[in-house]
């Protein structure tokens, strides 16, 4: 009986048909960008905006006051009385009634030459300038609410992690493209929810909803697209990474024609609806089909690629219709119960979690410093583009294994140095800065790569979606590690990602080498493989 290889290597590896699946799928890596760092721009702090006394808005419209001279009329004598505040978190504890005048409303209220009036903290009484702007001032997340900003995008990343688990174990139970077809339409219902959300109650459910189901969309086409290539074409993987960074790119653009945070919103979820499409022109895994014992079906779409690959399938290839691969339902215990398939999966999931960690650590360091917010986000995307160029050009002429434990090395050295060089050549500190951030990026694309070319077909989604679930993880504990440790000094977070990246640039190289060879289909296929070290 002919391997599933052998069917594909006749009926074309990387032709017309999987161009095309290739290019459309590709498109996912956008919107889930979009997804991922939309908060942003819908988190953006308002520049504007002062803690309103009781009454204002009554004597505010009987004087026909402009909302300057509003702001004018509470912060000001707020600034006679404490200099530090600007009337953002506290105001005069004071009350305007009819007896406010329209010139001087507080003129009854305060005398400067006899003590001062009381302040009192700001509960719900905000005004902005540009109230529908960010979620910011449409749910007042300022002053003491602050901390809830960074609790919608943990709450994104908490989909994220519970959108690996369940619906990378329901795509290896119930098909890769059935699971991506769901999730797109979950995108896009809960991206509109969140955006016309009363509450942020209801926003942050449903944020955490569009995480779950945009990590599924993501993982899912992933999956989708290595296991219809050859296994000279698996880097297909990285390219979705580029578009994944041209998202990136987009997405301030995005943000800069919409000035409102819902318009924003919708404009980044609506796009999911169009992947419903792909229900007519992408077809289910085949190699999935095998492993469920559905080989008439997986010979029938084996057919169809090389129809358009101008290709011929051999008569006798009709014997690829029976499956001899075990149909088992996947589990964590299937990833760690043998040893090699125990040491892939325990070291890719500390890579995943070391290249979020230190990525977004990096990012949020480097931070963006004034100037134009939408130009200085473009910058820092376009920074990442020749980290795939630089995979492509070296990934199939050395391997995998090398250029993944020399970026985590380079990342490493580089955050030292960094951590050690002096204030006084910022433009030092931030090149060589940017340089580690560059090695991480390679970093975080290879393991993608690679955690797909590690486990076989019946654990592939389950595998994939349950390793980057540390990403999830190293996203959410990023911010926290970074500032914490760097309250006590600066450089330290930095010392941190060094040592963190240096013993995964060495526990890659334990990992098995997986250039040019087929995708395993068994669990045998996997223990098969070795190490550099284990044999």
């Amino acid at each position: 009986m002919p391997s599933f290889d052998e069917v594909l290597k006749e009926a074309g590896e990387f032709g017309r048909f999987q161009k095309r699946v290739f290019f459309l799928l590709c498109q996912t890596g956008v919107t889930f960008s979009f997804l991922f760092a939309s908060v942003v721009f819908l988190g953006r702090v308002p520049e504007n905006y002062w803690c309103r006394i009781p009454g204002a808005a009554d004597l505010s419209e009987k004087c026909g006051w402009t909302l300057e001279e509003e702001r004018n009329f509470t912060v000001l004598p707020l600034l006679l009385v404490n200099g530090t505040s600007g009337g953002r978190c506290e105001r005069l504890d004071v009350t305007w009634d009819a007896a406010a005048g329209c010139a001087s409303p507080l003129i009854h209220r305060f005398d400067g030459g006899v003590g001062s009036p009381p302040l009192a903290t700001c509960q719900d009484s905000w005004v902005y300038q540009q109230p529908h702007a960010s979620i910011v001032s449409e749910y007042n997340l300022v002053c003491g609410h602050a901390w809830m900003l960074d609790l919608s995008q943990a709450v994104l990343n908490l989909g994220f992690l519970v959108g690996a688990f369940t619906l990378g174990y329901a795509a290896d139970r119930y098909g890769r493209i059935l699971i991506y077809l769901l999730s797109c339409l979950g995108v896009g219902i809960c991206g509109i929810i969140v955006a016309f959300a009363p509450n942020f109650t209801l926003f942050l459910i449903f944020r955490f909803l569009q995480g779950v189901f945009g990590k599924g969309t993501w993982m899912t086409c992933y999956v989708i697209v290595t296991e219809i290539v050859g296994s000279d074409q698996r880097i297909v993987g990285i390219v979705i990474q580029i578009f994944f960074t041209l998202g990136i790119m987009i997405l301030p653009g995005i943000a800069y024609l919409i000035p409102t945070w819902q318009g924003i919103q919708l404009a980044i979820s609506l796009p999911n609806f169009l992947f419903l499409l792909y229900y007519w022109v992408v077809p289910e895994s085949p190699r999935w089909l095998l492993t469920r014992k559905k080989g008439e079906k997986a010979l029938k779409i084996m057919h169809d690629i090389a129809k358009h690959n101008g290709k011929y399938l051999s008569p006798h290839y009709s014997e690829i219709t029976v499956s001899n691969m075990e149909v088992t339902n996947p589990s964590f215990l299937d990833l760690v119960r043998t040893p090699r398939m125990r040491r892939n999966t325990l070291i890719l999931m500390y890579a995943w979690f070391t290249s979020a960690l230190i990525y977004q650590g990096l990012v949020m360091r480097l931070g963006i410093v004034g100037g134009n917010l939408y130009l200085d986000f473009f910058i820092s995307g376009a920074v990442e583009l020749p980290a795939a160029l630089l995979i492509l050009i070296t990934i199939d002429r050395i391997g995998r294994r090398l250029p993944f434990a020399i970026s985590n090395i380079v990342a490493g050295i580089a955050c030292l140095i960094t951590a050690f060089l002096p204030e006084d050549i910022p433009w030092l500190k931030t090149t060589v800065a940017t340089l580690g951030r560059l090695g991480i990026t390679i970093a975080f694309e290879i393991v993608y790569l690679v955690n797909s070319e590690l486990y076989p077909t019946t654990l592939r989604n389950f595998g994939v979606s349950l390793c980057s679930s540390l990403c999830d993880l190293g996203g959410i504990i990023a911010p926290f590690l970074l500032f914490r440790l760097a309250a006590i000094w600066l450089e330290l977070p930095l010392i941190i990602f060094s040592v963190l990246a240096a013993v995964c640039g060495i526990l890659v190289l334990l990992l098995p080498e997986t250039k040019g060879i087929s995708l395993p289909e068994t669990v045998e296929d996997v223990e098969q493989l070795s190490g550099l070290f284990i044999e």
